[in-house]
């Protein structure tokens, strides 16, 4: 394992979020904060409770996954297609360095950043309300996990996509939809039945069901479920994150 090269390409990465950290930092703010105005004020005041929690605090695990997921998929998928979009890529590929040096370095500053915001959305939503962490540390872990995660299929989006146009295809045709109608600001057992039924394909819902549970302890799917389906995900990613290194696919043509 060739440690230096991971530094140099994490170093790099990071530098690039650093030089626009108040944007990057001040953004989701922002949106926290409209989205507790709109969400939290409004339709609040409607919904008292969900599950026995305010309706305030219970968007809270959706927001956060919601900005977390977008974050990785968007800083991995430009920091890998950038290089291969310029030509710089090859020089990457040709020197002394494996895949697994690439993929931590690209895809743990993807990580890394993501769980930054993640966690400034979280201090941002104790401004607006009396927020319970049930599960402290699996909160954490899952906001690691969630961020890891993405940002490998990020990865795979931007070695996949050919131009720019088509790295925005898949994280607003497919992505934000699945986020939307994941339970972000919902429970899935709100829905009728059949609804209800066709929400379990989403992956989404795992993900927020078992999310909303470290806060809580409660949750829509049955914990073990939900981390097996993230695992199996995560798994996923990293299997044609290998199958893309060893053949090559849309890296060198």
């Amino acid at each position: 394992m060739n440690v230096q090269a991971i530094r140099v390409i994490f170093n790099r990465e990071m530098a690039r979020f650093y030089r626009t950290i108040i944007e990057s930092l001040v953004s989701p703010v922002i949106s926290t904060s409209l989205y507790f105005v709109v969400f939290g004020a409004a339709i609040g005041s409607r919904i008292e409770t969900v599950d026995g929690v305010t309706y305030g605090a219970f968007i809270v695990p959706g927001l956060i996954m919601l900005t977390v997921i977008t974050q990785s998929v968007a800083n991995a998928s430009f920091a890998i297609h950038f290089p291969k979009f310029i030509g710089t890529i090859y020089e990457l590929l040709s020197a002394p360095i494996g895949t697994a040096e690439i993929v931590i370095g690209y895809v743990g500053a993807a990580a890394v950043k993501s769980v930054l915001i993640g966690l400034v959305i979280l201090a941002t939503a104790f401004l607006f309300v009396d927020l319970p962490i049930a599960h402290p540390v699996a909160m954490f872990a899952l906001l690691v996990l969630t961020s890891f995660s993405f940002s490998l299929f990020g990865f795979i989006i931007g070695i996949w996509a050919k131009d720019f146009q088509q790295l925005q295809l898949i994280p607003l045709l497919v992505l934000t939809p699945l986020i939307f109608l994941g339970g972000s600001f919902y429970s899935v057992n709100m829905l009728p039945g059949i609804w209800r039924s066709l929400a379990l394909f989403n992956p989404v819902v795992y993900l927020m069901s078992v999310f909303r549970w470290s806060f809580f302890d409660t949750a829509d799917v049955p914990v073990m479920v939900s981390l097996l389906a993230i695992l199996l995900f995560t798994a996923a990613c990293l299997a044609a994150v290998w199958w893309i290194f060893r053949t090559g696919w849309r890296i060198r043509q």
